[in-house]
């Protein structure tokens, strides 16, 4: 199947890029320094880095594509579903994506930026701001990731590696996710060996062939995945829900994904560890 040409000319891609860098550069600014954490209605953390990311992630975009509208996690609640579903191509962006891991100063967070077209995420970029990767890719691929000025084409690893490499959430591993894992070890051949990872650079890791599969159960939302979900998906791999379906946005009222899973290998029997 022929691909879609990209919808981000090589400039525009390129000026994305120096925007998720430009945040990267603020995030960093707080993270050397005191911060204090505030609480969201949701009881979810929220700092000076999230909100300095934010500003300078919506200026930057809304030079960039001044015709394609923003939902960030720092804004989203300024708008309403009768609104946004109206746009056929939004930015969906998380400015610090992991920011308990920020707050542990772990070095596990990211600034993510995903443009989506009719619900499909078609352009994903997660940057690192600690170590300063950054990956990113258009829908069909190549996918891509880059060190300062050295970039290299990046793939997921199939099949599988032996033994499997699971990564689990840093903050959110749940009992779901521990009986997906005894059930994975008993079957998979030679067992597994699980990696705990903060934020989208999971789907970054399995998307470079580092890790295999990332099972999530409980609620994340659209700005969490979809960066990494584009990534994924151009080296190889896919980010799934539990009947086998890609991820679509933008598509409810509400920003909540499901539980999902997201694997290198799309020949895994995942689906027989999702239940016993």
């Amino acid at each position: 199947m022929t691909a879609a040409a990209p919808l981000l000319s090589a400039a525009q891609v390129e000026g994305a890029i120096a925007i998720a860098r430009a945040a990267a550069a603020a995030i960093l600014q707080v993270y050397d320094g005191e911060f204090e954490v505030e609480r969201k209605s949701d009881a979810s953390p929220v700092t000076a880095a999230d909100l300095a990311a934010h500003h300078l992630i919506l200026d930057g975009l809304a030079e960039l594509t001044p015709d394609i509208p923003v939902l960030s996690e720092e804004s989203a609640h300024e708008v309403g579903f009768e609104q946004r579903r109206a746009w056929p191509r939004l930015w969906l962006v998380d400015p610090l994506d992991g920011t308990r891991e920020f707050v542990k100063r772990n070095g596990e967070f990211s600034v993510n930026l995903a443009l989506i077209d009719d619900g499909v995420p078609v352009f994903g970029l997660v940057l690192a701001p600690v170590g300063g990767a950054l990956w990113h890719a258009q829908r069909g691929g190549p996918a891509y990731r880059r060190d300062g000025d050295a970039e290299h084409e990046i793939r997921v690893r199939s099949p599988a590696a032996r033994p499997l490499r699971v990564a689990a959430s840093r903050s959110h591993f749940s009992e779901h996710s521990e009986q997906f894992m005894v059930r994975a070890h008993r079957a998979a051949p030679d067992g597994i060996r699980m990696v705990s990872l903060g934020s989208s650079l999971k789907f970054c890791r399995i998307a470079e062939g580092e890790l295999d599969l990332y099972p999530r159960f409980g609620p994340t939302s659209e700005w969490d995945t979809a960066a990494g979900q584009c990534v994924l998906e151009a080296a190889g791999g896919a980010l799934v829900d539990p009947q086998g379906r890609p991820f679509r946005y933008n598509q409810r009222a509400h920003v909540l994904n499901g539980d999902f899973v997201a694997l290198g290998d799309r020949g895994l029997p995942w689906k027989e560890w999702l239940d016993g």
